[in-house]
């Protein structure tokens, strides 16, 4: 199984890692997470400057946009295999009630989850 990760507290993150080294044993994992926390930036998209990629690893990319950003690149042709899963976290912080609207972490996931059905997405979930 081809597992894409992805977070808003940032590709350094405890959460992330920790959730790397679980999911491993599920499958691969490639994960695409912002460069810094991205915490509260919602559905939000960088439209007026270049977004940079930085290789971290073998299958790890830090992204200087945010967690929508991530999981839009990384499913329109970062990534050389097209995912089979979407996972979004570990979150430092709750995801309770009203927040979810503001939180990246959630909007990572609700990206992967419209891209299933976008004629617009190079891959497929």
């Amino acid at each position: 199984m081809i597992i894409l990760l992805a977070n808003d507290d940032g590709i350094h993150s405890d959460g992330i890692i920790a959730l790397e080294n679980s999911l491993q044993q599920v499958g691969e994992v490639y994960t695409v997470a912002p460069d810094r926390e991205q915490n509260s930036m919602s559905h939000a998209l960088t439209l007026h400057r270049p977004l940079r990629v930085l290789d971290m690893g073998p299958r790890r990319f830090a992204v200087d946009g945010t967690p929508t950003d991530c999981v839009k690149l990384a499913l329109t042709g970062l990534l050389p295999v097209r995912p089979d899963l979407v996972v979004s976290g570990i979150n430092k912080g709750p995801n309770l009630g009203d927040d979810i609207i503001y939180s990246g972490t959630v909007s990572a996931a609700i990206e992967g989850a419209l891209a299933r059905y976008s004629r617009h997405c190079a891959y497929r979930l």
